[in-house]
């Protein structure tokens, strides 16, 4: 194991409030959902037994709002410690075409990344400008459902945006009939993080085509969303397709429904090993909308064609921007 490689005892106190945020955001996407677990279940046991109670009987009464859009909140979005995270990498957004804000929209982002750090900082804060660059618009990042099943937690998910990944509220999102509302799907799911190492290019999406038969019931245009510089935040133990330790986290994955990458990168005080990823620019490029037609039961054949045309629209993005984002000439996406 190399020796550590310790951080500077003298920094500017911008560089500390940067890493700061960045890891209160780890610790809450690792920790802070089974705290808050933890202290509601003291809270039913203790003497803050009756306060505990009546919220888990308004738990009861909410929950569904997680996949009827949710309840975002503008203040948190527009904390000043998204800004600080902002900088750590530092994480920009790119608007390559206006959209409409009478319109609702599917943003399709790319890669899923270890923790899709680029998607909670454009998408979940205000920090990166979303507002400025698509008035009108109100981005909702889609999320698996179990992170609104832990109290507290799922007050703080839902105030920066995150709603529930499934289908229904996929639905109702675009069933909005004023538009001005974009929903913002990692495609690849919690099993493209496995493929999460640096250089890494390969997108699980083949098989992924639920997004596009929604959009097209609802003849709601889908947006390719690539986040250069995503997968490399952090390094994974090796997990090749096919070998011991991939066959162990896929079986975990689909028992939790979570993926489990055994990721790894800097830590607080030195930068040889921990749990904050590595300080590394992410450009996130939001592409021009493929106009979908309005289909209210489309055959597979329609959503095959219209799931091919998204791929090689996502893909054309990616081959304009590459050589601009460090990527070289010879590297292509790889679809599976």
């Amino acid at each position: 194991m190399p020796p550590l490689r310790f951080a500077p005892l003298r920094l500017p106190l911008r560089r500390r409030l940067q890493t700061l945020a960045v890891l209160q955001w780890v610790f809450s996407f690792l920790l802070l959902g089974q705290l808050c677990t933890v202290l509601f279940v003291l809270a039913l046991r203790g003497p803050l037994w009756l306060p505990a109670l009546l919220y888990g009987l308004w738990l009861l009464a909410d929950r569904h709002t997680p996949r009827r859009g949710g309840r975002p909140c503008a203040w948190v979005r527009a904390w000043p410690v998204w800004r600080h995270f902002r900088d750590y990498f530092p994480i920009s957004l790119i608007r390559t075409a206006p959209l409409d804000p009478g319109r609702n929209y599917i943003f399709g982002f790319h890669p899923h990344g270890v923790l899709a750090a680029g998607a909670f900082g454009n998408f979940c804060t205000e920090a990166t400008g979303f507002g400025g660059l698509f008035p009108g618009l109100r981005p909702h990042l889609l999320t698996l459902p179990c992170w609104f099943r832990l109290p507290f937690f799922r007050e703080y998910a839902m105030a920066g945006g995150l709603v529930s990944s499934e289908a229904a509220s996929l639905e109702h999102l675009l069933g909005r009939e004023k538009g001005g509302t974009v929903a913002v799907i990692a495609l690849g799911g919690p099993p493209e993080s496995l493929d999460a190492h640096p250089g890494g290019l390969r997108l699980q999406l083949l098989r992924r085509k639920g997004f596009v038969r929604i959009a097209l019931k609802f003849g709601t245009p889908l947006v390719p969303v690539f986040s250069f510089g995503e997968n490399e935040l952090f390094r994974q133990i090796p997990n090749p397709p096919g070998s011991r330790l991939r066959r162990f986290q896929g079986r975990l994955q689909r028992i939790l429904g979570v993926a489990l990458p055994l990721f790894h990168a800097r830590g607080v005080f030195q930068y040889s090993f921990g749990l904050l990823p590595f300080r590394r620019p992410i450009h996130t490029v939001v592409g021009a909308p493929l106009e979908l037609p309005r289909t209210p039961n489309p055959s597979g054949e329609e959503v095959e064609l219209w799931h091919r045309r998204y791929l090689e629209k996502l893909e054309a993005l990616f081959e304009e921007h590459k050589l601009g984002y460090g990527v070289p000439p010879e590297r292509h996406l790889s679809f599976v």
